[in-house]
């Protein structure tokens, strides 16, 4: 019999999140489901490195020595399913563990597979095809460690299909743990594009964890009770419509606005979300309070999918490494990156005597200075910085050496240097290259540890993403003129915001703290303003979409993380920080605004 509603707890949102996540839900006693994220492009990198030197590794092995240790013997008292994509490379080995640990705890589970998404196998003839990056022209690379396509639900809903109380997958969108329970609980056809996207929005809100529940929400003060964050409960009904909550009892706050600014987080064009099941258009979705900590969310539409997996694939490209120093005193910023200069002609000095080439890439940020606000940063005086000196080499040679030169400076250049630590870690630098790949080449399918394995058919149709997606329609405009100006204000007056990665490309979501106020960030938030306020930053293009559902803009800034996570000597590689400094931009706003009363 099936229900009419079904509650999925979102566990994780990353390999090394809190091991309270899972305790939480499971003692809440509210979910049916509990599905964890742990994998990122970097992540994945990692684990096939570790699998390269133990075969019996290249999973998330704290899924199963500190999430299942904590919570298997009670989930399944209690008939909670789970879904994890803690298999990474090696999903047989992390259910052999799993069972391993059921075995030990005396708990009797029955344990999935998903398998298919391993892209190794096909390098040599699509390196022979001419295969291209996505969004650009490079080769395929040399060196490459990973390559993995994102798979859909439809392998989570045959394991849930088959009896498994524990599905495993190895790389899959991460909404699809949350969408493969949901065509399984409510029975949903792979062509009911409006309820597919509808959950897949679901297992977005979901899938970072804390995020979904209040965690880095702009206005932190209000979000009580950090050290018991609440992890976000999905509580979803069979026409897709669903109500955002937390465990009674949590810390974290559920409000339309922190739930939307996790549905901002990391899109594109919100009116063309491409996921493996569904092409999801978010632009007309609303949240709607209906009590405390609760917030219902409707509204999403779809679409067919895209005949293409996306695949991310990783490659060595030499080494990196990082120094730090911290600076106390007078022109604290000023000695810092002085510092972190001679460092650098220094060691540049030692690799033309041993012959060795020049740094491939250096990157030098004071922290503590407000560096990521470039133009816009405070002009006080810093009584104290640290110096963040980043640098890429072909040679780890080289990189040896520059770890060696860091302490040095301790006894040598500025008064006040202090907090050298350890030398630095020399690693490998370990890049992303993305391609789309022809689902047809690729054969998902579940493998129950019983023995029994299902071949999964996923449905291909719909267009190519291969041309760029146009911008949603826009609202009619209200421009700056028509507007009875009185002052300025930062943004943050006026807006929520959020940012998020996609490789090199960031995306900064706003939302208007009044619906009122949305014809006025339209008019002062364009293209050409945001891109002038992070040019310092910003080397690509800015794209700004609009979802007025949630009276919100999402920009998309390309060439905006120095290179993209795992490439980029940034701090902030992740440009956590982009939507921080956004926030700080002035805005004008009307005569009688509120804001002007509250600077007042």
């Amino acid at each position: 019999m099936r229900k009419d509603t079904i509650s999925i707890g979102g566990a994780s949102g990353f390999w090394g999140d809190s091991v309270t996540g899972p305790m939480q839900l499971v003692a809440s006693r509210r979910v049916d489901f509990l599905v964890f994220d742990y994998l990122a492009e970097l992540t994945m990198s990692l684990l096939a490195s570790a699998r390269m030197k133990d075969p019996a590794l290249g999973y998330a092995t704290d899924f199963v020595g500190v999430a299942m240790r904590a919570v298997l013997k009670d989930a399944m008292a209690q008939g909670i399913r789970i879904i994890a994509n803690a298999g990474g490379v090696n999903p047989r080995g992390c259910a052999s563990a799993l069972q391993a640990l059921a075995d030990e705890l005396g708990v009797q589970v029955r344990i999935a597979v998903v398998e298919g998404d391993d892209v190794m196998p096909l390098l040599p003839a699509l390196r022979e095809e001419g295969v291209r990056e996505l969004h650009g022209e490079r080769p395929l690379p040399d060196k490459v460690v990973s390559a993995n396509a994102y798979l859909g639900a439809l392998p989570i809903k045959a394991a849930l299909d088959a009896g498994a109380q524990v599905v495993i997958t190895g790389r899959c969108v991460d909404s699809a743990v949350t969408l493969g329970a949901l065509m399984h609980g409510f029975g949903w056809a792979t062509d009911d594009y409006d309820r597919l996207a509808a959950g897949s929005l679901a297992g977005h809100i979901l899938e970072c964890g804390c995020q979904g529940a209040g965690g880095l929400h702009t206005d932190w003060e209000a979000v009580p009770d950090w050290a018991h964050s609440g992890y976000p409960i999905v509580e979803c009904r069979a026409d897709g419509g669903f109500t955002v909550t937390k465990p009674d009892g949590s810390g974290g706050l559920v409000t339309p606005a922190a739930v939307g600014e996790q549905m901002l987080y990391e899109i594109g064009d919100p009116a063309s979300y491409v996921l493996p099941d569904v092409v999801c258009d978010f632009t007309q979705v609303t949240m709607t309070q209906t009590g405390e900590h609760r917030v219902e969310v409707r509204g999403a539409r779809g679409r067919a999918p895209t005949p293409e997996y996306k695949v991310s694939a990783t490659y060595a490209d030499g080494y990196r490494a990082n120094g730090q120093l911290t600076v106390i005193g007078f022109d604290a910023d000023r000695k810092a990156h002085r510092t972190a200069e001679a460092i650098l002609e220094r060691t540049r000095g030692l690799f033309r005597r041993l012959g060795l080439p020049d740094y491939s890439a250096t990157h030098i940020e004071t922290l503590g200075s407000a560096w990521l606000f470039g133009p816009h940063q405070p002009t006080a005086p810093h009584f104290e910085s640290v110096m963040w000196l980043a640098v890429a080499h072909p040679n780890k040679q080289a990189l040896e050496l520059f770890a060696r030169e860091i302490a040095p400076a301790a006894t040598s250049w500025a008064p006040g240097t202090t907090g050298a630590g350890g030398r630095p870690s020399v690693v490998p630098a370990i890049k992303q290259f993305a391609f789309l790949l022809d689902k047809a080449r690729l054969q998902p399918r579940v493998m129950l540890l019983d023995g029994e394995t299902i071949d999964v058919d996923v449905p291909t149709g719909g267009v190519s993403t291969d041309a760029p997606l146009a911008p949603s329609a826009h609202a009619a405009r209200v421009t700056v003129s028509d507007l009875d100006l009185a002052g300025k204000v930062p943004l943050i007056a006026l807006a929520y915001a959020r940012s998020g990665d996609k490789g090199d490309t960031s995306n900064i979501g706003v939302i208007a703290r009044r619906p009122e106020d949305l014809p006025l960030l339209r008019a002062q938030l364009t293209e050409a303003s945001v891109a002038a306020h992070l040019a310092h930053m910003v080397k690509g293009r800015v794209t700004r979409y609009e979802l007025p559902g949630i009276h919100a803009l999402n920009f998309v800034c390309e060439q905006a993380l120095g290179g993209g996570g795992m490439a980029s000597l940034r701090n902030d590689a992740l440009g956590k920080g982009m939507a921080q400094v956004l926030l700080a931009m002035p805005v004008q706003v009307p005569v009688g605004h509120p804001s002007l009363a509250a600077q007042s």
